[in-house]
């Protein structure tokens, strides 16, 4: 089951809203085949597992175990039902760590596996693997988006200074930054970051692909020629619509003073699953204040810069989940689920 996980991780942020989903065969405990799902609207893992096996192998399926992280699908979607394939394989038995909370399935390609004669196992790593796709559990569950807080703070606490571009983390994070830019659906930014900071908002550094950009801009502050407004990739821009842009740049008409669930709203509609917010404060404390964060990711310097812009708290209910030295900086990842234990 482990290596389902690793193998579905190849998948992140190419597979949304989709689950992150990785299957292994196994023989006599010899790994026979094996596959992930790569790309939204492509072969799901079970299916790719199978078209790994070689042709000498293929006499071994009737008695080889299928390990899937993910209870295998049951509808019809982008790609035919998995549990028709592995009944049409004979596998005789199928090992699962979750079952999938999608109504389409929740269940159904268990019971039907098992009226067919495969035996069914589930509940291994359980926990594991919820937290793996935990993105998905809440897009499924909840119909938003999973929100991602980010931002990096000084050594005594500040996030930046009032008018000026500060950079606070080293290049290791900038790194880690533009993976986590690859692995969201969108990244957001208020008025302030867009004018201040003039950011591209892609993920330059590293290989992935690009997420959709989103600035607030009710009072048509961004200067024209800015990254955001440069039609480089598809962007969302929260105010009126500005003359002369390109036409991947899509002007959204959300009111101000309820913006975020509307935002959010419009963000399940385009099929947008995790939304990564990465400033600045306000915008940060108005999405606390909304209560609709899923998770905190805290890059902390070592340098002071003395005064500035304070860093938000880490409010009541959010655990410490991770924590790891990224070059200079230390990386702090906090979640907003009672089901995960606390780090020492």
């Amino acid at each position: 089951m482990q290596r389902c996980f690793d193998l579905a991780r190849r998948g992140a942020g190419w597979v949304a809203p989709n689950p992150m989903v990785g299957a292994v065969l196994v023989h006599e405990n010899k790994i026979i085949g094996e596959g992930w799902h790569q790309r939204w609207g492509e072969s799901h893992a079970e299916v790719n597992a199978f078209g790994s096996v070689t042709p000498q192998n293929r006499l071994l399926l009737p008695k080889a175990t299928l390990y899937c992280n993910l209870e295998p699908c049951f509808h019809t979607g982008k790609t035919p039902p998995c549990v028709l394939r592995i009944i049409a394989e004979k596998v005789a038995r199928v090992v699962i760590s979750n079952v999938d909370p999608n109504p389409l399935v929740a269940g159904q390609s268990i019971a039907k596996l098992s009226a067919n004669a495969v035996a069914v196992t589930t509940g291994i790593l359980e926990q594991e693997g919820q937290q793996l796709n935990r993105t998905f559990f809440h897009w499924i569950t909840q119909r938003k988006p999973y929100v991602v807080l980010k931002w990096a703070q000084s050594a005594d606490g500040f996030i930046g200074k009032s008018g000026q571009q500060v950079k606070i983390s080293g290049p290791e994070s900038q790194r880690l930054v533009h993976r986590w830019r690859s692995e969201s659906s969108a990244v957001l930014v208020g008025t302030t970051t867009a004018v201040t900071d003039n950011p591209r908002l892609d993920n330059r550094f590293f290989p992935g692909p690009t997420p959709l950009r989103i600035a607030l801009d009710w009072d048509e502050k961004i200067p024209l020629d800015h990254h955001l407004l440069d039609g480089s990739q598809a962007s969302w821009i929260l105010g009126p619509k500005r003359p002369a842009l390109q036409s991947n740049t899509l002007f959204l008409a959300i009111p101000k003073q309820h913006w975020i669930p509307s935002l959010l709203e419009s963000l399940y509609e385009a099929q947008k699953a995790i939304l990564l917010v990465e400033g600045g404060a306000n915008v940060h404390n108005q999405f606390l204040q909304q209560s609709v964060v899923q998770e905190l990711r805290v890059i902390k310097s070592a340098t002071p810069i003395g005064s500035g812009i304070s860093a938000p708290g880490i409010p009541p209910g959010y655990s410490l989940v991770e924590h790891y030295p990224m070059g200079s900086d230390r990386v702090e990842i906090y979640r907003l689920d009672s089901t995960i234990p606390p780090v020492a």
